[in-house]
């Protein structure tokens, strides 16, 4: 048959992604025959990757090299690199002869106009801003592969940084997310009891305004109190708002330690988080249950703080 032959492809597993702060430092230094290239990165927050290079005139032709490694293998924060050649060759300079011409014609000028003595001197000529200025060489295969490797270098040890401050800030958001589930049990207990304080609550309401309005023989409809308790319930029923906080604990749970950039997903999910807390808050009146929310909402924001800085 057609697919007597088939054979399943190999099961391939992914590498886990570990979480990684978007601040961190790194530095990578090349020696070659005649040069010597130094790369420093710094990383800080950013929503998107937005990468600063700060390089001599001569580098230009590998910036592009630069921000393909860089852009390879981070996939957000603001990145300010600063590339350095040092040549360890002796350097020939090139003379600016139409700035000096210029300039020894202009004194000639001066002396014939005010009748003064005198020749340029050879030292003065020498410290002209832009009399003398190295000469400029094309870059070689060899310096555009030390920037490479040194650009390889830098992002390892900035990386290296980087998992380490995102284990920290892990570590601390699981902290946080214990906290929030450990408060929605206290929720759950007292949103169950809502229904007997409602009704308890609306019965001596009316108990006190037939009271005050002298209509202490009227006997209290049961059945009307049961559906004015049932309607206050309804609105006030938090159950699915819990269920979804729930479900975004575990999904932050998962985000935590699981595969691939987590800083969004997780900014998104504490969207959610926050949306469920108010909810929660505006349509319950218990103590217990405010307090739960506010505290859930208080480590919302901490959670929040510390999501900015994931890559």
């Amino acid at each position: 048959m057609l697919f007597d032959s088939y054979r399943p492809l190999p099961t391939v597993s992914l590498p886990t992604i570990i979480m990684k702060s978007m601040t961190g430092f790194g530095r990578g230094s090349v020696t070659g025959e005649n040069f010597t290239i130094s790369i420093d990165l710094k990383t800080v927050n950013n929503r998107f990757l937005d990468v600063h290079l700060r390089a001599e005139g001569q580098l230009a032709a590998v910036e592009g090299l630069v921000r393909r490694c860089i852009s390879e293998r981070l996939s957000r924060g603001r990145v300010d690199c600063s590339i350095t050649l040092d040549r360890t060759l002796d350097v020939a300079y090139q003379v600016n002869r139409q700035l000096i011409a210029g300039y020894i014609e202009a004194m000639r000028a001066i002396q014939s106009e005010f009748g003064l003595e005198g020749a340029p001197d050879i030292n003065l000529l020498a410290r002209l801003p832009g009399a003398m200025q190295p000469v400029r060489e094309d870059l070689s295969e060899a310096v555009a592969q030390g920037v490479e490797q040194a650009t390889t270098e830098a992002l390892k040890e900035l990386n290296q940084m980087r998992t380490q401050e995102g284990d920290a800030l892990a570590a601390e958001m699981r902290e946080r997310l214990g906290n929030i589930e450990s408060l929605v049990p206290v929720i759950e207990a007292a949103a169950g009891g809502q229904l007997d304080h409602y009704r308890t609550r609306l019965q001596k309401r009316i108990n006190e305004l037939l009271t005050r309005d002298g209509y202490n023989a009227v006997e209290l409809d049961q059945g009307r109190l049961a559906q004015e308790v049932a309607y206050l319930a309804d609105r006030s029923d938090i159950t699915e708002e819990l269920t979804r906080l729930k479900s975004h604990i575990a999904q932050f749970r998962t985000g935590l330690d699981g595969e691939g950039e987590a800083g969004k997903r997780l900014d998104f999910l504490l969207q959610e988080f926050n949306r469920e807390a108010n909810t929660v808050l505006s349509k319950s009146t218990d103590v217990a249950i405010k307090e739960a929310a506010l505290a859930i909402k208080a480590e919302i924001e901490k959670l929040r703080e510390q999501v900015q800085n994931v890559e």
